[in-house]
């Protein structure tokens, strides 16, 4: 017998937006541990102008109830059926880390779905980051000998790309990132059932591929993730790369004025 097929639950997410019913559309997603607050500071920056769906991945925020795997395939899937639920035939794309791997692998699999993409710090779908892995791995090893409260702890203290808004916690916002990372229940990190899918190369998809795509990073930010974007950006043929100054591995969330300013001169040449 063949392989069970496993059902693709739509995420939860919500519609903001104080423009009328014709605007365009802009999909933001999280990276790990985060929900769709993340993006509290484009939502007011950018609901004037646009509909914004903010999505919730699977073991997060208002989704965390939602089965796993927790891999980049799944939530790819995920994305796609949630775009459907709601009726959201075509969008901008704004991802940041995990969310923006799986935008990508999304545009990749239906090209006309995004007309730009937006990819802050975005991993490589299929490509290891060795230092990123190795943390997730100590992560998940942690949240399941010593507990979430050890693990939640440990990923904010530990993790390279919390530095910038550790060093300037005001500033940057970290009581309110904290929080979010409280508010994670670690299923993700937690979760030894099925295995996610393995992903196929995507260079050939990524070299053909014609959305116009923006790949930011925090000039602090960490090897793994700039190494990706030197990647991604040398196979998309319509990619523009910027660097946040003083920024770390969230620019989106710690120099949101900044960001939002690069990102609409973008959007308006789109």
């Amino acid at each position: 017998m063949g392989a069970a097929v496993r059902a693709v639950h739509p995420a939860q997410c919500e519609a903001v937006t104080d423009a009328g019913s014709g605007a365009p559309w802009i999909v933001m997603v999280h990276g790990v541990s985060q929900n769709a607050r993340v993006f509290s500071a484009q939502v007011e920056a950018f609901r004037a102008r646009y509909r914004l769906l903010l999505i919730d991945l699977p073991g997060h925020g208002r989704s965390s109830d939602l089965p796993g795997p927790y891999g980049l395939e799944e939530y790819a899937d995920c994305l796609y059926a949630t775009l459907r639920e709601t009726g959201v035939e075509a969008a901008h794309f704004w991802g940041t880390h995990l969310g923006a791997g799986a935008g990508l692998l999304l545009a990749c699999r239906k090209p006309d779905l995004f007309s730009s993409l937006i990819l802050e710090g975005p991993v490589f779908p299929g490509r290891a980051l060795p230092a990123v892995g190795d943390m997730l791995s100590r992560i998940a090893q942690t949240a399941r000998e010593e507990g979430m409260d050890a693990a939640r702890r440990q990923w904010w203290e530990e993790g390279g790309w919390f530095a910038v808004m550790r060093a300037r916690a005001d500033e940057c916002r970290a009581a309110q990132q904290r929080a979010m990372i409280d508010e994670f229940e670690g299923r993700p990190w937690l979760d030894e059932g099925l295995a996610s899918r393995p992903i196929a190369p995507i260079d050939d998809l990524l070299k053909t591929l014609q959305t116009r795509v923006l790949i930011m990073n925090g000039e602090h930010d960490m090897a793994d993730f700039f190494d990706a974007a030197e990647a991604l950006s040398r196979l998309l043929p319509r990619c523009q790369r910027i660097t946040i100054p003083e920024a770390g591995g969230f620019p989106l969330w710690e120099f949101p004025a900044r960001v939002n300013d690069e990102v609409q001169r973008f959007l308006d040449t789109v």
